[in-house]
């Protein structure tokens, strides 16, 4: 409990929830944590309660969306229960949740929804109209994420807690990455989701009631996993160095203020790593390029991606450029067998950007090189000492 309580303070950081597991009953992890989360959750739990913050600060499990489903045979919300498989443990975990004023945390992506079927209709993954709404008994539905949260109350219902607090602990639209990944739609979602959030009108099963919910995410996060898709890499309303992507109004006001940019950010040499267009051996090309996105992030490049347009040199180029910055435009790092050369001229295209990263790296350099010297300085004083005549 101590990265808790020691920012718990007046004037510190406010702690709300402590997140146990992160999609811990996803189907994809086969059971490998069915059994440890609801002891884990009842451990964490304690020891907030123990350490005098547990009337304020509460353990809950963010879960996937797949934890709930409505048959195919009647796909409305008020259709919806727990998978049956892991069905009696969810409502294990429900139950102790609601007997510790804990919310019920899950993270829902229309986005995901989109992504993964073709027949999905794509305004109804946004809040601005459907021309497909659902119609559910007395509730109509035009927006995937309504649909989603209230397929989650009904089951809650079904399991005997209607009332249970739930918030949303993640959703969000990436801006690459895929075809639908853009500016544009990540802009759409997330202005309307904030706009909905905020208007108190709640979802047709929960009406009138406050969503609250987490933006997904802060920042892009260039090494994460890729393993559902290359959009994974580019969920941030941030770029890398802090600039916001697009304008969004967090207060739902109609003012397309836009977000503050983080200042004082220092970056490296606006220089370069591309294909040396006098290249004449190429076999060694496609190693290279493979070698150079290994280490690096080419998500960019795919289908349906920012920089899907570039010609195959453009595409070696975009490589060895990320290679290149990642590791502080070192001038050894720019060679690729003899297959590439570095240039003052930005060789970015259209909405594909070659990017300079930033200077921290050369700081940390820097700094470490200047703690080695006084290091190394200190211990000679130190023997200098002992050898002195007392």
């Amino acid at each position: 409990m101590t990265n808790v309580t020691s920012w718990s303070y007046n004037g510190g950081v406010k702690i709300r929830y402590v997140a146990v597991g992160n999609e811990p009953f996803l189907q994809t992890y086969n059971g490998t944590y069915l059994h440890v989360t609801l002891p884990a959750l009842t451990n964490i739990q304690r020891a907030l309660n123990r350490a005098g913050l547990g009337s304020h600060v509460k353990a809950t499990v963010p879960f996937n969306a797949d934890i709930y489903y409505s048959p195919g045979s009647n796909p409305v919300p008020s259709a919806g229960d727990f998978r049956p498989d892991i069905r009696d443990l969810t409502v294990e975990v429900v139950q102790f949740l609601a007997g510790n004023d804990a919310p019920f945390t899950v993270n829902i992506y229309p986005f995901l929804s989109l992504y993964g079927d073709p027949n999905f209709p794509l305004d109804f993954a946004f809040f601005d109209g459907s021309k497909k709404p659902i119609t559910d008994g007395d509730s109509v539905y035009t927006n995937a994420f309504d649909a989603n949260l209230d397929t989650l109350m009904w089951s809650l219902d079904k399991a005997g807690y209607p009332d249970l607090q739930v918030l949303i602990g993640e959703v969000g639209w990436p801006t690459d990455g895929d075809k639908n990944a853009n500016i544009q739609n990540a802009k759409r979602f997330n202005q309307g989701l904030i706009r909905h959030a905020l208007s108190g009108n709640g979802t047709p099963k929960r009406k009138g009631k406050n969503i609250e919910v987490y933006l997904f995410s802060l920042i892009d996060e260039n090494a994460k996993a890729i393993a559902p898709g290359s959009f994974e890499r580019h969920w941030g309303i941030f770029e890398f160095d802090g600039k916001p992507k697009y304008g969004l109004d967090l207060l739902g006001l109609e003012q397309d203020k836009g977000l503050a940019p983080v200042e004082g950010v220092r970056y490296q040499l606006r220089r370069w790593c591309v294909l040396d267009p006098e290249a004449t051996e190429l076999a060694e090309l496609p190693d290279s390029i493979d070698y150079a996105c290994s280490q690096s992030d080419c998500t960019a490049l795919g289908y349906g991606s920012s920089c899907n347009h570039l010609s195959a040199q453009g595409n070696a180029s975009y490589a060895f450029n990320m290679y290149y910055q990642l590791k502080n435009q070192g001038y050894w790092d720019c060679d690729f067998s003899g297959l590439a050369l570095v240039t003052d001229k930005d060789p970015s295209e259209d909405d594909c950007q070659f990017p300079v990263m930033i200077a921290y790296a050369h700081s940390r350099k820097r700094n470490g090189i200047f703690g080695i010297l006084a290091g190394n300085l200190l211990i000679f004083l130190l023997l200098l000492l002992l050898l002195l005549p007392r």
